[in-house]
């Protein structure tokens, strides 16, 4: 028997946030009961490099450690902003923001333990601030954090948080709390022990982490409730494609991270359930705008990418690449054209689709020194940035083990044929491409040309990921030890403005335009270029019961409710 939940757009991305995000509604708490008992097993298609929060850029490691890691507050399916480790929502109202929105006080819960017995304080969230603080800690999401000025417990369960400048996403900080006793010296961060085996709140912990296999959480005992099940083993597969046969088999519990190709072989699968709903992410390429060749450029603009600097063989680039076409014969229409990164929600910016137009990108090409060359690749004559004679090649990557990203990619490629652009695929598992610093990440060292995958509001306040992946300062360098997002090394002077007005105002409609203004520059400049807007979809054995599809969040958001239908 199989059913499929589809979440109305209205019911997820409507939101109103004023109303929304300042509200007390959480998942079901879980009761101490009987354990039901059963193993769950997860599917992932990536192995995590690390599990430390602040460290981790991979998708598959926010689905490990969620089921581990908590923090002050949490997003529910709805949007709304619910309490976890603090026993309410800071509002005015309830006194926990100050008149004038410096001050934010989180009264904490009393009687949580960590993991290994040791009480969670105050400390631990002053410490959390330190660590991502530090400037040699590698910390990569440091918007909200940098801005605030201190962090003061007047009690154990008390903790104050005082910013700088007024700080528009200000309850989103402390998103995961890292304990002091467990971890070390933040600037030696990417060595902690913790990063393997973290110490948590969650309802579960790691058992046993075996690489290249599998990951073993077995129920916290000292969470502060009773996980139904008697453990959640995290097992890593080659593909989405083979995850889904053991799916089909029943070998595996849940696949998250599908994508629309994957509805047509799962509609009349027996014994699978689908939650689908629309999602903040979408499919993109991220083109450098800096010398691959060089290891973690630090003046960009002195440092030109020999192709992609121009950003006339950027919007040559999106000019031959016909959206629709991917979404109608890859997606089978079952996503939408990407405009922007704000494609959905309060902060939704209008922009019209990238246009398909080749005979306008070969023009351009013309125009920015590209000549085609006798075997139809173009080869510089006059180019702003590459010496005469060097050909228009290109190394698309993203990673490895998505086959509809490889057929998204063998589009790409064709079509930039069609307009003299030569280019080759080269993918990698996303610890080489997006893992740490320490490791070389290939993006937070700038050694590529464009990176294809995925990304979006991981809550429904945009300005941490606007900050982090569009302004000059969250650029990865060698002194911030690889700490930003903005792979591209993109410096637009009006969008760092305007990124800066809109953290600085607790009025919507004012953030809201500086936002899209944001928008309004990547897509005139194209570091970025938005290929689809993604749905959220997950599959799972029906016999698995308590799952709910949360599109801010990973899979495991509410695995203390979890359970199998015996």
């Amino acid at each position: 028997m199989r059913r499929m939940h589809i979440t109305p757009l209205i019911a997820i991305l409507g939101l109103v946030l004023s109303a929304l995000l300042l509200v007390n509604c959480a998942p079901t708490a879980a009761q101490p009961a009987r354990r039901q008992g059963g193993t769950v097993t997860l599917a992932l298609s990536q192995e995590p490099d690390t599990l430390n929060p602040y460290l981790a850029s991979q998708r598959a490691a926010g689905e490990v450690h969620t089921f581990v890691v908590q923090g002050l507050l949490g997003v529910n399916e709805k949007g709304e902003f619910y309490p976890v480790l603090a026993t309410d929502v800071p509002t005015q109202e309830n006194s926990g923001v100050s008149a004038d929105g410096l001050t934010i006080t989180y009264h904490l819960r009393q009687g949580i333990q960590w993991s290994d017995g040791q009480p969670f304080t105050c400390d631990d969230v002053r410490f959390t601030w330190q660590a991502v603080v530090h400037p040699k800690s590698g910390a990569v999401g440091t918007s909200g954090y940098r801005e605030i000025e201190s962090v003061t417990c007047p009690d154990a369960h008390t903790a104050v948080i005082k910013f700088q400048t007024f700080y528009a996403g200000y309850l989103v900080p402390f998103w995961a709390i890292l304990p002091r006793h467990a971890t070390g010296d933040p600037s030696v961060m990417a060595r902690w022990d913790y990063n393997r085996r973290p110490v948590g709140t969650g309802p579960f912990q790691i058992s046993e982490w075996v690489s290249g296999d599998h990951i073993t959480l077995v129920p916290n005992p000292n969470y502060r409730g009773q996980p139904q099940l008697d453990s959640v083993v995290i097992q890593f597969v080659p593909s989405r494609e083979v995850a889904l046969q053991l799916l089909q088999t029943a070998q595996v519990t849940i696949v998250g991270d599908l994508v629309e190709a994957n509805l047509p072989q799962l509609a009349n699968a027996p014994g699978i359930a689908i939650d689908k709903a629309p999602s903040p992410r979408s499919e993109r390429l991220l083109l450098n705008l800096a010398d691959p060749n060089i290891d973690t450029p630090a003046e960009p603009l002195k440092q030109p990418h020999p192709i992609l600097a121009d950003p006339r063989v950027r919007e040559a680039l999106e000019l031959a690449i016909n959206k629709q076409e991917i979404v109608d014969h890859l997606l089978f229409g079952q996503a939408t054209v990407g405009t922007n990164e704000l494609n959905s929600g309060a902060f939704k910016c209008d922009a019209p689709f990238g246009e398909f137009n080749p005979d306008r990108a070969r023009q351009l090409l013309d125009q920015a020194g590209w000549r085609l060359g006798a075997d139809g690749v173009r080869v510089a004559e006059g180019a702003p940035f590459a010496s005469d004679g060097t050909r228009l090649r290109l190394k698309l990557q993203g990673p490895s083990g998505d086959a509809l990203r490889e057929q998204v990619e063998q589009v790409l490629l064709d079509r930039w044929k069609e307009v003299g652009v030569e280019a080759y695929i080269e993918n990698a598992p996303t610890a080489a491409l997006f893992g740490t610093w320490e490791s070389g990440s290939v993006a937070r060292h700038g050694k590529f040309d464009i990176l294809i995958y995925t990304t979006g509001l991981p809550i429904p306040d945009p300005h941490s990921q606007i900050e982090t992946y569009f302004a000059s300062w969250q650029i990865p360098l060698a002194s911030n030890k690889g700490a930003g997002y903005n792979y591209s090394r993109w410096i637009n002077p009006l969008a760092d403005a305007a990124i800066k007005s809109a953290g600085r105002t607790p009025d919507l409609a004012t953030r809201r335009a500086g936002y899209c203004q944001v928008m309004a520059e990547v897509n005139r400049d194209r570091p970025q270029i938005y290929l689809y807007a993604r749905n959220a979809l997950v599959a799972y054995r029906d016999r698995l019961q308590g799952v709910k599809l949360n599109v801010w969040k990973n899979l495991g958001w509410n695995a203390a409710e979890w359970k199998l239908r015996q």
